[in-house]
């Protein structure tokens, strides 16, 4: 490959000798030192349509997802309809193709519309869901999983699972931890998420299914997949970029500090740090939830659920864990780029490919978002890392106005 510029270069790394772009001719400052990465990849986002484009469009969130430099991406299937049918799937499919401009793997849902009491129709969706999952809403029957898991793994599909037992919740918002305790919320206990998980790793062992929980919050959590892992049940699990870096001091008093599962304790965010490090935690994905204004404006008890995020995980990442040393870059690509597609079975083309001004600051703000949605815990911080450009199937997706 020919480099277009003196001052861009090429990611290199074990995990990907195989990626090398062929990068166009590119027009960068000549002040700057550029990075070309593989275009990164993210397994835990929603992009609300069918049913629900006034929070985001197909459009607006895969041109997010190109500003922070992904060119792949998973919708989770709390839509309307819910794709619990192939009928049902092809609504979504036709819109991914008239309007993405990137890659899209829609999951299919585990159960019709997401009840949680009647299976959908795993076999029909098979060939066009990237995996199942009823992602916002956990299973609560053990009889149910277990009966998803076989038929899963029957049809060779992970099952990809929100842990929330609901009986434990009672109305809480938060993390039950010191905020809640002085400000007066209702607190989520850490053990609606982590029992869960636990009986998932029981049934992903007994049944042989292939198992991935997503944003994991607690060190229980943390603590019972690595001991899963060390067992040899096939199970993987993401985290996403605000677990890694806030706790619950950091709360205010502000919808777009609450998301699902919550931001927890000091002790919570150390221990997801560890299994980051110690390969607990295979995966960084951002669970990118866009509302409207109006939804994200009711405080803490009353706002709806989930914050943008597709857009500033990299720049969160590099700056927060990378600059200061906590991990390196190449851990980080693997995390974003590399683990997501190797687990998931999603290829890397050599048109795929993302660059980035690693010295370059971003200011959070509403109007630097492309998505529809705008809250962010992030708002008003300054952050290393800016997307120059995002090219998808050789096609500039993504290009920073200079």
């Amino acid at each position: 490959m020919t480099k277009k510029a003196d001052n861009l270069t090429i990611f290199r790394m074990e995990a990907l000798e195989s990626f090398s772009p062929c990068v166009e001719e590119v027009s960068l400052p000549s002040d700057g030192n550029f990075v070309v990465f593989p275009g990164f990849c993210d397994v835990h986002v929603h992009l609300r349509e069918p049913g629900f484009s006034y929070k985001e469009t197909m459009k607006s969130g895969t041109l997010a997802s190109a500003h922070g430099g992904f060119t792949a991406v998973c919708p989770m299937p709390n839509l309307k309809p819910v794709p619990d049918s192939a009928e049902n799937l092809k609504v979504q499919l036709d819109i991914i193709e008239k309007d993405a401009c990137i890659h899209v793997y829609p999951y299919g849902a585990l159960t019709v519309g997401e009840q949680g009491e009647v299976p959908a129709d795993l076999e029909a969706m098979a060939k066009d869901a990237i995996a199942f999952s009823d992602d916002g809403k956990g299973i609560q029957s053990e009889e149910m999983m277990r009966s998803l898991m076989l038929k899963a793994k029957a049809l060779g599909k992970m099952v990809v699972a929100h842990c929330e037992v609901n009986d434990l919740l009672h109305g809480g918002y938060i993390h039950d931890g010191e905020y809640a305790k002085a400000h007066g919320h209702r607190g989520i206990c850490s053990e609606s998420e982590w029992a869960q998980i636990e009986r998932d790793c029981r049934l992903a062992e007994e049944t042989g299914c292939a198992y991935h929980v997503c944003h994991i919050s607690t060190k229980e959590s943390v603590d019972i997949i690595r001991k899963a892992k060390a067992r040899g049940v096939n199970g993987t699990c993401e985290t996403g970029p605000h677990y890694l870096i806030m706790d619950d001091s950091m709360l205010e008093e502000d919808g777009k500090f609450k998301m699902n599962p919550p931001i927890r304790s000091k002790e919570d965010k150390e221990a997801l740090l560890e299994g980051l490090l110690d390969g607990t935690i295979d995966i960084v994905a951002t669970d990118h939830a866009p509302h409207s204004e109006e939804e994200k404006s009711r405080g803490l008890e009353k706002s709806a659920f989930g914050i943008t995020g597709i857009e500033t995980c990299f720049p969160l990442m590099y700056t927060h864990l990378v600059k200061p040393g906590v991990i390196s870059l190449e851990k980080l690509i693997e995390l974003i780029a590399v683990n997501p597609r190797k687990r998931f079975g999603i290829p890397l083309e050599n048109g795929d490919y993302t660059i980035w001004d690693l010295e370059k600051k971003i200011k959070v703000t509403k109007e630097w978002f492309l998505s529809e949605g705008k809250a962010s815990p992030f708002e008003n911080k300054e952050l290393y890392g800016c997307c120059v450009k995002t090219v998808c199937g050789s096609k500039a997706v993504y290009s920073l106005e200079v």
